[in-house]
């Protein structure tokens, strides 16, 4: 591989958020022989030629900020990857947008994708944590913010909010399978990443064609503390909520350094994250029954554990308990 290729992505970290993306973007970030770009999620195949939507959600406004939708900046961000690398970008969105599906297999015949897939009932938690820890989800209760989705998308938030639908993998993956030979798409479990992270690292090197052995380890996720309801969300949620709104109007970075402070007020607590009870996944767990059917029939794989009523933990309990 030659500095005289396109400035083009040779792999794509495609999905799905929360599912341990963040980590194996970072170990491979450490290899000799890979340049990610900056920024990590670009979200450049989301789009087609023109900026995202103004999307309606909390915070939705000051993110889609830093979508990059220009052609030439695209390229640009691949521009200063040493000869002879292996270059990617991780957007773990690519999976469920299916435009961004035609898109990558119109203009990147060759490009090949790692899909991070997690049990759907904790992604969707750990979304909805991840949004309620920062400020911006209003529902304190998971389930009540899990059967809103319809309603939130109706309303034009973003596609993080999809709780139940960017967990769909096998519907997903039966539509790229359609546009992209399946031997150009590695899937990955998040449990692998946890509980086999050296090997998991070399497996996905294999794939990429670099050498293995260089990465030791996985980083931790990008959990965020917990926070508990109670005072602190009722009085610094509405704050951060108005910050990130007013910060569509400012450069990305400057409500991203204001923030800190007041997330940081948010997030100061002790409190664990609560697992969820067996009833809880039991009543989940029909938004996804029929597609971990569907993902094992793809893959030829057992996903059969996903329909378990157990809760695995967060990323940091599940490594301790290694």
């Amino acid at each position: 591989m030659t500095s005289a290729r396109e400035p083009r992505p040779d792999f794509l970290l495609v999905g799905a958020p929360k599912a341990g993306t963040s980590a194996l973007h970072l170990a491979l970030a450490a290899h000799p022989d890979v340049f990610v770009t900056t920024p990590k999620e670009p979200k450049f195949w989301l789009c087609e030629g023109a900026p995202p939507p103004h999307w309606g959600g909390p915070g939705d406004r000051h993110s889609q900020q830093e979508w990059v939708w220009q052609e030439q900046a695209y390229a640009d961000l691949f521009r200063p990857a040493p000869p002879g690398s292996v270059r990617g970008e991780s957007t773990p969105f690519y999976l469920w947008h299916r435009g961004a599906q035609r898109r990558i297999a119109d203009a990147l015949p060759e490009v090949r994708l790692v899909a991070v897939v997690r049990d759907p009932i904790d992604r969707a938690y750990s979304n909805w944590m991840h949004l309620w820890s920062d400020g911006l989800e209003t529902e304190a209760d998971f389930e009540t913010a899990f059967a809103r989705q319809d309603e939130r998308v109706a309303a034009g938030h973003a596609p993080f909010w999809r709780y139940r639908d960017l967990g769909l993998y096998g519907e997903q993956l039966r539509d790229l399978y359609k546009l992209v030979d399946p031997a150009r798409v590695l899937i990955v479990r998040y449990r692998d990443i946890v509980d086999h992270p050296v090997e998991t690292v070399d497996r996905t090197c294999r794939f990429l064609g670099i050498r293995e052995g260089q990465v030791t380890s996985i980083p931790r996720d990008n959990s965020r503390p917990y926070v508990a309801p109670g005072w602190r969300p009722r009085v610094f949620g509405p704050a951060v909520r108005g910050g990130a709104w007013a910060g569509q109007f400012v450069p990305p970075e400057v409500w991203r350094r204001l923030s800190v402070p007041l997330v940081a007020r948010l997030q100061t607590s002790d409190a664990h994250r609560p697992s969820l009870t067996p009833a809880q996944r039991e009543r989940l767990l029909p938004a996804f029954a029929e597609d971990i059917a569907l993902l094992s029939d793809l893959t030829g794989e057992d996903f059969s554990d996903w329909l378990s009523t157990r809760d695995r933990g967060s990323f940091a309990e599940r490594v301790r308990a290694r």
